[in-house]
């Protein structure tokens, strides 16, 4: 091997070697286009406002208006509120993969307390990158005017009782469970009670009470007396009134005469009921408005102290007769 030849292999070993330390320091790589995104827009709006807490729904417009590589993105929803500037409750969801020039819109879903207002920022990640931000502010959310229907209250059940049958007529005692759902003491509201019959429609009786106030995520029982013919199938229907509006409606079925299927199940006959064998003994009570709140008093005491006077007047008696 001649000088030349040995030059050209020192030249190329020493090549290699610049080779290999430029790519294990990273000067030669293949070129990446960095990512870039923009928040273009929001929008908020009010889906549904009740009495405590409001639902809003938030738009974000998301735009990828340069890389070439496609890469998992998310946003994140962060409300902070205005009074204490704490966090009050976040939202992610994944967007995948943005292609270069797409622009995509976002909504989410927010409840929030209806008091002051929020600072609602959404933040754009790629993978577990920050890429960009956007903010938008409500304001004044407590004068926001609630829906009429929402008053937080649900007619959950009804139970009914023979209390008495006389002279062809029933006297049944009606027990609704009265539910709230919201987040705040209901009002106390107007209700009316109604029983029909179930074929000609007729009003067998009616009967307005209160509802009184109920407690968030409590359930109560509101008792009232219907009397109506005997061997008949009735319809009984609850309306809750705000002001002149009916806001909620409940209904649940009392068969003193109902149909059953035969054997062949292709006809049905009707069933008698003897309703005086459900008759309960016990005084119908009805539960006075004024005495909702009082309703866990101790049982027992007038008893006790009608024994106390009766035992003082026998021992006077003695004494003095």
């Amino acid at each position: 091997m001649g000088k030349q030849g040995i030059k050209l292999t020192q030249m190329l070993i020493l090549m290699s070697i610049i080779f290999l330390f430029a790519s294990g320091s990273g000067c030669i790589r293949s070129f990446e286009e960095e990512s870039y995104y923009n928040i273009r827009d929001m929008d908020i709006s009010a889906d549904r406002a009740g009495t405590s807490f409001v639902d809003l729904n938030v738009t974000t417009y998301v735009e990828k208006y340069q890389g070439d590589t496609e890469k998992n993105t998310s946003l994140l929803l962060k409300v902070y509120s205005k009074e204490s500037g704490l966090l009050e409750v976040q939202e992610e969801v994944k967007l995948g993969k943005l292609k270069k020039g797409e622009t995509k819109a976002v909504s989410q879903s927010l409840n929030l307390p209806k008091t002051g207002g929020y600072d609602i920022r959404s933040v754009l990640f790629e993978e577990d990158i920050q890429k960009n931000t956007g903010e938008i502010n409500v304001y004044n959310l407590d004068f926001l005017p609630a829906d009429v229907q929402d008053i937080g209250l649900e007619i959950s059940e009804m139970d009914f009782r023979v209390r008495k049958v006389e002279d062809k007529k029933v006297l049944i005692e009606s027990d609704l469970y009265l539910t709230n759902d919201g987040k705040k003491t209901s009002q106390d509201l107007r209700m009316l009670v109604k029983v029909r019959e179930m074929d000609a429609g007729l009003l067998a009786d009616k009967v307005w009470m209160q509802t009184g106030e109920i407690k968030p995520e409590t359930t109560v029982i509101r008792s009232v007396n219907l009397t109506m013919p005997d061997q008949y199938n009735y319809v009984v229907e609850v309306l809750i009134w705000n002001n002149d509006t009916i806001v909620r409606r409940g209904e649940d079925y009392i068969q003193l005469n109902p149909e059953i299927k035969i054997k062949d199940k292709t006809s049905t006959e009707t069933r008698k009921i003897q309703t005086s064998e459900f008759e309960n003994a016990d005084e119908p009570r009805m539960v006075p408005e004024e005495d909702y709140a009082g309703e866990g008093a101790t049982p027992g005491f007038s008893m006790f102290l009608s024994a106390v006077l009766l035992c003082s007047a026998a021992v006077l008696r003695r004494r003095f007769g």
